[in-house]
């Protein structure tokens, strides 16, 4: 007889009847893994038993087996470490109308799979990231996950768009790969491995690496992360209280999530430890003596007799306190003990303060809710589109402890783009951010499809032209505040110019600040290559379809892909200023002042080489067939090479 179907007290759905015979062998494996959890591991198709260790847990003498040796292994490992080292025909194409600022802006936002945009961004920024900042998914069966396809035929590769792709690399659902699932921890560590090895080439002698990640796979993380940075490399494993609420679905509620910080040299790190601190408050010293400006701090002894706080009286004050009462008969003949009507302070002095930075710990909790995150972004967006997005302060935090001027900052899986927006309110001249993400396609009975977003990147970049907005209008709000005290001052019978020179100067450096604000990004998009994919054999050609091949470029691309081309296949930043101009009738990009010129028109001749070499630029590139003859071609290579020697041309 089957059984009844069943409704389910938690989500209200129907089981389904298995109709099946049972799986005897998954069954005398789980019942083989319930007495020994230890010999539990995954083989190519699923749940295995490891019969060298359970042979062990039944003999009482060494048994002789394969070699034991620490590390961490798993179904994939082997293609995932191929796969990092995969060449890819991909490429990135411009997106003017989506950027902001574009040949300007040093910020780049990226839409594409991550593993494809790493590989494609290894000459260009090899050793030049100075932070990592990753939220990559937790595993937990309901987020997502890139899948990887180690074995595609010719045919499948074809057929690949650029973005996502049918047979191949493809976002999959885990509530398909459950926590019981066989490869439950195997699919995300083939997923993560190559990416994480191919992010620490970009990472410089002083750069750091921060990972968020959940209890579902923070113990593989943490050994996949010694692996490749080295054991030796590691900082700490903090602890972010994400959340302040009671969580019912659990033996123990859940609050925190781990970060894994990890370094590229300890060597390094270890030399400048002194930076990881948090500046001291300066705020509230808003009294003033011959010594300077100060605040009045209490000097009881919280906890009294239990702390150990001495007990006297001073001054007809009885109570515990936090120094001896030698201690403070001294501390008041030097005028820094106040008797209030009600109890004694000390005057705190901000010279003091200036250069006490507080330790930071491995517990975060001053803050950083995703609650307050979400809240924020809401109002940001005007309405709910995104999910649990990271706490913009946490990633703050983050850059004041790793960062400089001039530095840049990557985050390959960005979300809504939060990474951006603390670059931004963190204020730093010239720091400058590289954002990648995947387009995933939003639900359409979600709020942020009806609205019109189709995919996460639309938020992402929505969401960081309104952060620069806001920032922008905010800040000036500040300096228009701080005009109108100042105006104010001068307006006084007998104003004080330190207060006048100081609010002058606090309104120049802001004003400063805000103009040398980058709130611009361009942003490019994963695709196929701008080469044409010839296949065919010289014997299938006829005279009907060889024209078709003329050009090796694709019909579709214009020249700010190839410029993008060109700039990552010559290892340069695509952040580097970008200028259009026109001579001898062509258009000429200058990239860098005179680090690349490229000139994709046809009909390049003699006269455009006399006129770009009286320049010198360092590399110069124009298409193939975009010499007005094989003679000119010739004459344009010769013509550079005696006017600007230091010049070094290519084609495509």
């Amino acid at each position: 007889m089957e059984k009844e179907n069943k409704t389910s007290n938690d989500n209200n759905q129907i089981d389904k009847l298995d109709l099946s015979t049972p799986d005897l062998v998954q069954q005398n494996i789980d019942k083989v893994a319930k007495l020994f959890p230890n010999c539990l591991t995954e083989g190519p198709k699923g749940k295995a038993i490891d019969f060298d260790l359970l042979k062990q847990e039944l003999n009482h003498q060494v048994v002789e087996g394969n070699k034991e040796r620490y590390r961490l292994e798993w179904p994939g490992k082997r293609e995932a470490i191929v796969t990092a080292n995969l060449p890819t025909n991909k490429t990135l194409r411009p997106v003017r109308e989506d950027s902001v600022d574009f040949d300007t802006t040093e910020n780049l936002y990226i839409e594409g799979d991550n593993l494809e945009v790493l590989k494609l961004l290894q000459e260009s920024y090899l050793g030049k990231i100075k932070m990592i900042y990753i939220d990559p998914p937790y595993n937990t069966g309901n987020d997502f996950v890139y899948v990887d396809d180690f074995k595609k035929t010719s045919k499948e590769s074809n057929l690949e768009s650029g973005l996502i792709d049918k047979e191949g690399r493809k976002l999959s659902n885990l509530k398909d790969n459950p926590a019981n699932a066989a490869r439950y921890h195997s699919d995300w560590l083939t997923m993560i491995y190559p990416r994480i090895k191919l992010a620490r080439n970009l990472l410089s002698n002083k750069g750091y690496i921060f990972i968020s990640i959940g209890d579902d796979e923070v113990h593989n993380l943490r050994k996949m992360m010694d692996e490749i940075f080295g054991e030796g490399n590691f900082i700490a494993n903090i602890g972010h209280k994400a959340r302040a609420s009671i969580s019912n679905d659990k033996i123990i509620s859940s609050n925190h999530n781990h970060i894994l910080l990890y370094c590229k040299d300890f060597s390094i790190a270890f030399k400048n430890r002194a930076r990881f601190g948090i500046e001291p408050d300066l705020s509230g010293f808003t009294k003033k003596d011959d010594k300077g400006e100060y605040k009045l701090t209490p000097v009881d002894g919280p906890g009294g007799a239990k702390k150990g706080n001495p007990c006297y009286e001073f001054k007809g004050v009885k109570g515990y306190w936090r120094y001896s009462k030698e201690t403070m008969q001294k501390l008041f003949e030097q005028g820094e003990i106040v008797v209030t009507a009600k109890n004694l302070q000390r005057k705190s002095y901000k010279c003091n303060a200036l250069n006490k930075r507080k330790k930071i710990s491995t517990w975060w909790d001053n803050g950083y809710l995703t609650a307050t995150a979400t809240r924020e972004l809401d109002k940001l967006m005007d309405g709910k589109f995104f999910d649990n997005p990271k706490n913009v302060e946490l990633l703050k935090l983050m850059l004041t402890l790793c960062c400089d001027e001039s530095d840049l900052v990557l985050d390959f899986f960005s979300g809504s783009g939060t990474l951006a927006q603390a670059v931004m309110e963190y204020g730093v001249n010239e720091l400058n951010y590289i954002l990648v993400q995947l387009p995933e396609a939003i639900d359409e009975k979600s709020e942020a499809y009806k609205v019109g977003y189709k995919n996460i990147c639309e938020i992402g970049k929505e969401r960081i032209r309104r952060a620069a907005v806001k920032i922008v209008n905010d800040q000036w709000s500040i300096v228009n505040e701080r005009k109108a005290e100042l105006e104010k001052e001068k307006a006084k019978t007998k104003p004080d110019q330190q207060k006048i020179d100081d609010l002058q100067l606090t309104i120049d450096n802001l004003s400063s600040q805000i103009e040398k604000l980058d709130t611009g990004f361009r942003v490019y998009r994963l695709d196929t290559s701008n080469m044409q994919d010839v296949y065919h054999r010289p014997q299938d050609y006829d005279q009907g379809n060889v024209d078709l091949f003329a050009d090796h470029i694709k019909p579709d691309r214009t020249a700010d892909d190839l410029l993008a081309q060109v700039m990552l296949d010559w290892g340069l930043p695509l952040s580097l200023p970008i200028e259009s101009t026109t001579i001898e009738g062509k258009q000429l990009f200058k990239v860098a002042g005179n680090a690349l010129y490229a000139c994709f028109d046809s009909g390049v001749d003699e006269n455009l080489a006399k006129a770009i070499a009286k320049e010198a630029p360092l590399r110069v590139v124009f298409k193939d067939n975009g010499f007005k003859g094989d003679t000119s071609k010739t004459n344009v290579k010769q013509l550079l090479k005696q006017l600007s020697p230091e010049t070094e041309m290519k084609v495509i």
